[in-house]
């Protein structure tokens, strides 16, 4: 009897270690087909542009410590010694700089000087060489992640890029025996349950690093007996498949330690960058003692809610790491005196919602969103995050204001409010540096700026003026008298905004005081299907036809659309493609995708001048003149608009620069109530107040193939030197240009009206 029972538990034991060897065999395949593919699904980050700093530039030394707080750094009572600090002493700031590493662009941190002197770099200096630097780039700022289903932030890094330190400390915390058992440590398990029958509550664990590994990685949290059974089996087949070293660095990297907002922080890269502010390879030993310390609870010792707590942690760490001869005691002193210094953190908070719409719709044309949540991407855009808050406020402001001095304009209903739009462009390179696409993304994510189809009005004015500059002269005489034209049969009687003196009224003036009536005349004139033929270079979505109506802007444009038209006028004639995406880089930072700036020669260079010429009368004279008052005083070239019934509300103003537009209307169409001077201008203003980084006050230089001459207000000709009594220098093609001097006051004719004024006095 007893050799039956002998032989059948035996037989049992052969039975289990087969079943073992079995399933550990194709747990194997499993874990090694997981394992030898992509590992963890990483969140595609969308980051704004770098922000260039040089000898020159205007700063806001307060919107720049904003600006460093947000990229990590961290202010010092005195000089800063290592990467990240700052401190502003005197007319200057000294700045250690982080490192920047960008795809195909890697540089190391180094302290220098910004020499500040009323609002503007006069010089930047390193400290270690004493050089001047002609240029110095602040990295970019992360303003999306493209989470997954977990929503988990995580830095990938390698075993040889974790220092020892940490993954001493990580053995010293979580497994001393990590490197002296077989993936279950009998020791450890036969320890925890004495140590939690002797004070009758669960007081340790005797879980080794691979059976957490096991769990996390491969198993869900619930407390059964059949999730125990396949966590002891995924241990053994881990163990049997692995060495240490890559069992320690997939745990390195999975490892939970803690929240960022809804967010959760994985890796102990995520980690450093998280709690430090600097990459896993340059954490002190204190550093890495404290973050070995949380795995055992991050949410209830992180440095950031618990910070004694923490601190009590990272010191037992410490003294294990001691106790099992990782560190000496020279070591252990001074790590434990060291504070706990963190890099302090914003919560995740979507920036520039309806740009980074636009920036979504674009990459998903090129990306799944199962790819965009996992793959790990660096995605770098043109946006300028100062540049985005400045362009939101002044739109939220200005629609506040707007209501308060109209009452009539607000509405109760969200859906139903005053609204109004701001893009921001540099007209050149086309990267756009802002976009507002609506007063409240949480109300309204109708994005204004790409998707809501208005009339331009009057801002189509210089459109038109481009098409015909080879028939007309910016002094030619254009008719401002009330006249009714003939349109599809039916009457049709043009009517200006306000009272414009004058019978006949110049090119230049038409545009300055944005004349209808001699709008329409110069259309008509000049043929509204030439005009038609320069507007489609201009990649205008909408269908136009060519009826006199198109020299007030009565078809529908875009925002965005009208915005690159302007560029054209700033950029010699060159109109860029809108570009968002700079770059996108996988996680070695090999470029995957690289928008080259994309352009459009629509005008020639001298034309463009002439219209830019005309605009800036617009500013200086004309219905944007309130500009000086409200603190504008630099080159400006811009254009109001106003449709019928003031249902659009529009100003465009640029320098060589940069170019911002901005929209007010009702997406119904209600009226405004106001014009675009009244409405737009002013928020247009307290933007380019609040982004003096982009205002070099360079003026708009004249291009070849472009001649001044003085000509005759009254007639439009070139003036006599003495007689004329209203001259003015003006711009013209050199193709087209006045060749007649003034008839009215040539000498001869102003005797002749003398002596017959003198005949009639006698007659």
């Amino acid at each position: 009897m007893l050799k039956k029972l002998f032989f059948g538990f035996c037989l049992l034991m052969i039975l289990v270690l087969v079943f073992s060897f079995g399933y550990c065999w194709y747990l194997s395949g499993q874990i090694e087909e997981r394992f030898s593919g992509r590992r963890w699904a990483i969140p595609s980050t969308i980051y704004s542009d770098t922000t260039m700093l040089f000898p020159g530039k205007q700063v806001d030394p307060a919107a720049l410590e904003k600006k460093l707080r947000k990229l990590g750094y961290q202010a010092k009572a005195k000089s800063p010694e290592k990467k990240g600090g700052y401190r502003f002493a005197g007319s200057g700031l000294e700045i250690y700089f982080k490192d920047l590493q960008l795809p195909e662009k890697n540089r190391r941190g180094f302290a220098a000087v910004l020499e500040i002197r009323k609002s503007r770099i006069r010089q930047i200096r390193r400290t270690d060489t004493d050089e001047n630097l002609p240029l110095v780039e602040l990295g970019p700022e992360v303003l999306m992640e493209f989470f997954g289903k977990e929503r988990e932030l995580r830095r990938v890094v390698s075993i040889d890029n974790i220092p020892g330190h940490l993954a001493d400390a990580v053995v010293a915390a979580e497994d001393n025996r990590f490197y002296s058992h077989f993936g279950i440590d009998p020791v450890s398990i036969l320890r925890a349950m004495y140590t939690n029958i002797r004070h009758f509550s669960i007081r340790q664990g005797g879980s080794t690093l691979t059976q957490q590994l096991a769990k996390n990685y491969f198993l869900t949290h619930e407390r059964t007996f059949r999730r125990k059974f396949h966590e002891l089996f995924i241990t053994l087949a881990i163990e049997a498949n692995y060495n240490k070293d890559e069992i320690l660095e997939i745990y390195l990297n999975e490892i939970y330690l803690g929240q960022k907002g809804s967010a959760s922080i994985n890796g102990v890269g995520e980690a450093a960058y998280f709690y430090f502010g600097k990459k896993v390879e340059n954490l002190t030993l204190a550093e890495s003692a404290l973050i070995a310390g949380i795995i055992k609870s991050p949410n209830l010792l992180s440095p950031y809610t618990h910070r004694e707590e923490c601190k009590g942690r990272r010191n037992q760490v410490l003294e294990a790491m001691h106790d099992l001869g990782f560190i000496s005691e020279a070591q252990l002193e001074k790590a434990i005196d060291a504070p706990v210094s963190t890099a302090g953190f914003e919560k995740y908070r979507r920036q520039a919602p309806y740009f980074l719409d636009y920036v979504s719709r674009q990459l998903n044309e090129l990306y799944s969103k199962d790819i965009l949540s996992s793959m790990g991407f660096s995605i770098y855009t043109t946006l300028d995050t100062g540049v985005q808050a400045a362009a939101e406020k002044a739109l939220e402001n200005g629609l506040a204001r707007l209501e308060k001095s109209i009452p009539a304009l607000v509405r109760q209903d969200p859906a139903k409010k005053l609204q109004g739009a701001v893009v921001v462009i540099q007209p050149r390179t086309g990267n756009i540096l802002a976009m507002a696409g609506g007063r409240n993304y949480a109300e309204t994510q109708f994005n204004r700026v790409t998707r809501a189809r208005r009339q331009p009005g009057s801002c189509f004015k210089p459109i038109a003026v481009s098409a015909l500059l080879d028939r007309f002269k910016p002094s030619d005489l254009l008719s401002n008298q009330r006249t009714t034209y003939m349109v599809d049969g039916k009457p049709w009687t043009p009517e200006n905004f306000g009272d414009i003196p004058g019978k006949r009224i110049s090119v230049r003036d038409m545009i300055k005081y944005s004349c209808n009536r001699a709008a329409v005349d110069m259309v008509i004139r000049g043929g509204p299907e030439k005009v038609v033929a320069q507007a489609e270079k201009f990649d205008f979505s909408g269908p136009m036809q060519p009826y006199p109506s198109i020299a007030l802007g009565s078809f529908e444009v875009t925002p965005l659309e009208l915005a690159r038209a302007y560029c054209a006028f700033a950029a010699d004639g060159v109109q860029p493609f809108a570009l968002s995406v700079r770059d996108v880089a996988d996680e070695a930072d090999n470029i995957l995708v690289q928008r080259h700036m994309d352009i459009n020669a629509v005008m020639s260079p001298a034309k463009a001048f002439l219209v830019t010429s005309m605009l800036q009368s617009v500013v200086t004279g004309g219905t944007a003149s309130a500009l000086g008052k409200m603190g504008v005083d630099f080159p400006l070239a811009g254009k109001t608009g106003t449709t019928n019934g003031y249902r659009d509300a529009w100003f465009i103003g640029y320098t060589p620069d940069f170019l911002a537009l901005v929209w007010v209307g009702f997406d119904n169409g209600d009226p405004v109530m106001t014009t675009g001077s009244g409405a737009a201008l002013p928020i247009f203003a307290d933007l380019v107040k609040a982004m003096p980084g982009y205002v070099s006050g360079q003026p708009f230089t004249m291009p070849p193939g472009v001649v001044k001459k003085k000509v005759c207000r009254q007639t439009g000709q070139l003036a006599e030197s003495m007689q004329c009594p209203e001259k003015y220098e003006e711009y013209f093609l050199e193709t087209n240009q006045p060749e007649k001097t003034c008839q009215i006051h040539k000498p001869d004719n102003v005797l002749k009206r003398t002596f017959d004024g003198f005949s009639n006095i006698f007659r």
